[in-house]
């Protein structure tokens, strides 16, 4: 299928041939007959893009911020590896979309193949002929309500929790500042309210448009222009003032903010919407007792995985307008005709002229502030609907680039319906040729900065397939990395018999499943940490095994394969008796929109990232853990742990989120036989056995993913043994997933 994409680095802007996403449960697989562009958000983007690194930083300081701390804790070459990794992929543009289902996911029932639907969302409503939707992202649209009308339904909400905001009543006055596409239907839905509206833009079309919309009048921003329109509102509402300002603009002039605390009556609302600045002048907002609000997007609910990815609804009770509902309010306002659309749309383009479009609107040749992209027809005599998404899919494989049907998803990447049975690869034997053949499930930031840049430059491996669950992560990994095959179906890659390992680099929640799945298929496996989230999913791993006889299982703890610290080891040597050491882990602050927050679904923070630890501990001691003690950190998250290993060694971890933000975030501390050694955060370690220490410093900080993939993929080509045995690699998840335990039972467990 056909989908815009920008790469953020260079600010290319291309039509890309890219597999179709899958149909997920709680949600609907939408074929698009219209989307809008957004000449606001989306405009800003493409010129943001265009920037050079430093405009771009300029542009973001708080992106900057983040990097900086990041270059504290993981060095400057891990960070630049991240960021330009990042910078340099494709992104999707779009957010505003008509279209008709195709595929009707589990959960989603509601819905109805062949309905015609209005979809939302910057990660769902792409510009894209295909595009998975979830059900609280998409309504219906009323019968009579034209398609083309019915994809400005995203940007309709925008403007109407703008409205909402302000709290209108019947009869008041507001003034719209900003008269682009979201300040326009801002206009239609104050004056459907019975409001008095008055607007202000720089650009007279669009004061004219207004006027036409219902706006008593509207004007320039500069003296003339706001004195004229003073006079005008000041008669409207005999002398008080506006009773609300709507901010609709962009730019970096703070003069909108000044306008409306002129035109304000006293303790008047002033709502930002658009990404104005906001340099309130402090007299003049006092003065008047201002109260200035925001308006987040479209609406309750956004940016809440549990509303827009679960589809778990606010009761009306107590919101009575989330997003969803500001969507279906506004196509019924379509249907009623109590807001004019049509005149809005000043021009639609074919979606394979998408560049040529976005080249005009931001050089501004173009009047005008609705645009919108069309999608070719699909034929659909003597084939049902659903089927039009699997026969364009198979078109494009034939083309060179695989397509996926219908997959269910957890955790957000492509997992697979159940295998058909497959002949197991006899673990002695090794690629016939000569390198091992490489599919990957899952090629997001960590796998794509981490991982493949080793794979390849490695000759003895090669990428052959990935699977992801959204299109452009799979074209940005076969740009990248140059993997043969691409697809949005992990299917595919589960049942290639020419694949000698396979990669499971997917949310958490997904890991174990995909684990049996691969090895029931007879390859070798590299799974990203946690091996598994529960006793029930290790106890099914492990029966997998002993039913297939084949225990080709890695598990991407790297830290034992850092240079740094495996020499470290070495210099230390054997001291005798047994050992005590600590690990502190400044693990930092999570991001609010994290994944990993989600911890009914991906588990504990610990339990995603706590193997690294428990696994270095094991592999410094030579022994595998036998009891957990855990008790609970001074902020959310934060866990200490004792654990007992099997020699009688002692071992401590210090997860903690509270600490400084440029602090190391690994720190070491061995002690035992009269010997001590400290690893700090992979740059330098130490290790005093007589008068004085003696410490090595790293150029870089290297975790040891290198060595740790090197290992993997020489012992997938030989058929030699797995680098981490596999009663190690149960024993260390067995453990991590005690320690949610010995919290709940606030008792030692047993591993």
């Amino acid at each position: 299928m056909k989908q815009v994409a920008q790469n953020y680095k260079s600010g290319e802007l291309a039509v890309l041939d890219v597999p179709p996403p899958g149909c997920q449960p709680g949600g609907v697989l939408v074929r698009s007959l219209y989307s809008l562009i957004s000449t606001g958000t989306e405009l800003m983007k493409v010129g943001e893009a265009k920037l050079s690194l430093v405009g771009k930083a300029k542009a973001r300081p708080d992106q900057v911020k983040k990097v900086l701390d990041t270059v504290a804790q993981q060095g400057l070459r891990s960070t630049y590896q991240k960021v330009m990794n990042k910078l340099d992929s494709y992104t999707p543009l779009g957010y505003s979309l008509c279209g008709v289902v195709v595929e009707v996911g589990a959960g989603a029932e509601e819905f109805s193949v062949g309905q015609l639907v209005a979809a939302a969302g910057n990660e769902f409503a792409l510009h894209a002929e295909y595009n998975w939707v979830p059900v609280n992202l998409c309504v219906p649209v009323p019968d009579g309500v034209p398609a083309e009308q019915a994809a400005f339904s995203t940007v309709g909400a925008i403007a109407m929790q703008g409205v909402r905001q302000a709290e209108v009543q019947l009869g008041e006055t507001a003034v719209v500042i900003g008269l682009g596409l979201v300040g326009q239907l801002c206009v239609r839905l104050l004056v459907a309210a019975g409001v008095r509206v008055f607007g202000i833009d720089t650009v007279e079309d669009r004061c004219r448009m207004a006027e036409k919309a219902g706006a008593l009048a509207c004007s320039s921003p500069d003296e003339a222009g706001v004195a004229s329109l003073e006079r005008s509102l000041l008669e409207a509402s005999n002398g008080l003032g506006a009773d609300h300002i709507l901010l609709a603009a962009g730019g970096h002039s703070n003069g909108p903010v000044e306008t409306a605390a002129r035109l304000a009556r006293d303790r008047a609302r002033v709502v930002d919407i658009g990404k104005t600045k906001l340099d309130l002048p402090w007299n003049a907002y006092y003065d008047k007792e201002l109260d200035v609000r925001f308006s987040r997007s479209y609406g309750p609910g956004r940016y809440d995985d549990r509303y827009e990815l679960q589809g778990i609804d606010y009761p009306a009770g107590y919101v009575r307008w989330t997003e969803r509902r500001n969507l279906e309010c506004f196509v019924d306002l379509i249907a009623r005709e109590q807001i004019d659309i049509q005149s809005l749309i000043a021009g639609t383009f074919p979606i394979a002229d998408a560049t040529d479009a976005y080249a005009k609107l931001s050089s501004g040749s173009l009047p005008g502030v609705g645009f919108l992209f069309e999608y070719p027809d699909v034929p659909t005599e003597g084939t049902s609907a659903t089927a039009e998404a699997v026969t364009s899919a198979t078109a494009e494989a034939a083309a060179g680039t695989t397509a996926g049907a219908a997959t269910s998803a957890t955790g957000g990447e492509a997992t697979a319906a159940p295998l058909s049975p497959t002949k197991r690869r006899e673990p002695a034997g090794g690629p016939a040729s000569g390198a091992a053949r490489l599919g990957f499930i899952g090629a997001g930031n960590y796998a794509s900065s981490m991982l493949l840049p080793h794979l390849q430059n490695n000759g003895d491996a090669t990428l052959a397939r990935v699977a992801t669950n959204k299109s452009l992560s799979a074209a940005n990994a076969q740009r990248k990395f140059g993997f043969e095959q691409i697809s949005t179906n992990s299917q595919e890659v589960l049942n290639d018999d020419t694949l000698d390992a396979i990669f499971v680099v997917t949310r958490h929640s997904s890991h174990a499943d995909l684990t049996c799945q691969a090895l029931e298929a007879g390859k070798a496996v590299f799974v990203e940490k946690p091996l598994a989230l529960t006793t029930e999913d290790v106890d099914r791993i492990v029966a997998t095994v002993e039913a297939t006889g084949n225990d080709r299982l890695m598990v991407g703890f790297n830290r034992r394969f850092s240079p740094l610290l495996t020499d470290l080891k070495q210099r230390f040597g054997t001291p005798g008796g047994n050992q005590s050491i600590r690990y502190l882990v400044n693990a930092g602050k999570l991001d609010p929109s994290s994944w990993y927050l989600d911890q009914g679904k991906e588990g504990s923070r610990f339990a995603g990232e706590g193997g690294h630890f428990i696994d270095t501990l094991a592999w410094w001691l030579d022994s595998l853990p036998t009891d957990v003690y855990a008790v609970p950190g001074p902020e959310h998250g934060d866990v200490v742990i004792t654990l007992k290993f099997a020699n009688g060694s002692v071992g401590t971890i210090s997860y903690v989120s509270g600490g400084n933000s440029r602090f190391p975030k690994e720190t070491i501390d061995i002690t035992g036989g009269g010997r001590n050694a400290r690893l700090d955060n992979f740059a330098s370690a130490s290790v005093w056995t007589g008068r004085k220490p003696a410490t090595k410093k790293a150029r870089g900080t290297d975790k040891g993913q290198r060595t740790e993939l090197e290992a993997f993929v020489n012992a997938v080509k030989h058929g030699t043994k797995m680098p981490i045995s596999f009663d190690a690699l149960i024993a260390t998840t067995r453990a991590t997933i005690a320690v949610d335990r010995s919290l709940a039972s606030g008792a030692a467990e047993k591993v």
